[in-house]
């Protein structure tokens, strides 16, 4: 019995030690896409998330749409690659035009549901941009993720003004960084600024998505598009 003990002890601190050695933020992935944008790319994203981020609470019924679109094309490709394994394409458009269609009947759980997601990365966001530690970054993920559920179930509007307001700061500043990296500045000492400062993206996030939070607040009041 002892024995068994001791190697479950010895199981456990290595399975700490590599939690602990693993990255909980995956920086690299996220830096190897905004590189990969071209000018073009770039440049759309800031358009659509500049229209995002102040102007969200118009198309928002659009966006969530387009949100259970892009889902029902995951769903189709991840159900073609493990279940059917039939024509991808085909599969893939059925599961978008699906869960597109389905979007307008769950409309509010939608918003809502985005809504939590938002405030989940709004607070892990922040737990970052503080400077905790970083292997921790779930706690303040789930702190967000509950209140924001609690709150977008509740208040419509908060919900629709939470998710759009990150979704277009979120794009924003990929396509402004892809078009500093590629043109402006130095990349290098750009890449190593981001790397070696772990506050950096969730602040250059938080602070674009804060002032689209005022913005829309300020100019959706008496909005007919919360009527619902």
């Amino acid at each position: 019995m002892n024995g068994l003990i001791s190697m479950m002890q010895v199981a456990l601190m290595a399975a700490r030690e590599t939690v602990e050695q693993q990255e909980a933020v995956p920086l690299e992935i996220i830096w190897q896409h905004v590189t990969s944008l071209d000018l073009i790319e770039a440049l759309t994203f800031i358009s659509f998330g500049a229209v995002c981020l102040f102007y969200g609470w118009r198309i928002f019924k659009i966006l969530v749409t387009i949100i259970f679109g892009l889902l029902g094309l995951l769903v189709g490709i991840w159900a073609n690659e493990y279940l059917i394994a039939g024509n991808v394409i085909w599969l893939a458009m059925i599961c978008v035009i699906f869960f597109a269609i389905l979007s307008v009947p769950l409309m509010r759980w939608g918003v809502s549901l985005l809504g939590a997601v938002s405030g989940g990365i709004l607070t892990a966001g922040f737990w970052l941009a503080v400077g905790l530690p970083q292997e921790y970054v779930w706690m303040g993920g789930l702190v967000g993720l509950v209140a924001g559920g609690m709150i977008s179930f509740i208040v419509f509007k908060i919900a629709v003004i939470l998710f759009t307001s990150l979704g277009g700061s979120a794009l924003m500043v990929t396509g402004l960084l892809a078009v500093l990296y590629r043109y402006m500045v130095d990349a290098m000492k750009l890449e190593a600024f981001v790397f070696d400062y772990q506050w950096f993206l969730p602040v250059a996030i938080l602070a674009p998505m804060a002032l689209g939070i005022a913005v829309q607040h300020r100019f959706s009041k008496g909005a007919p598009e919360f009527g619902e």
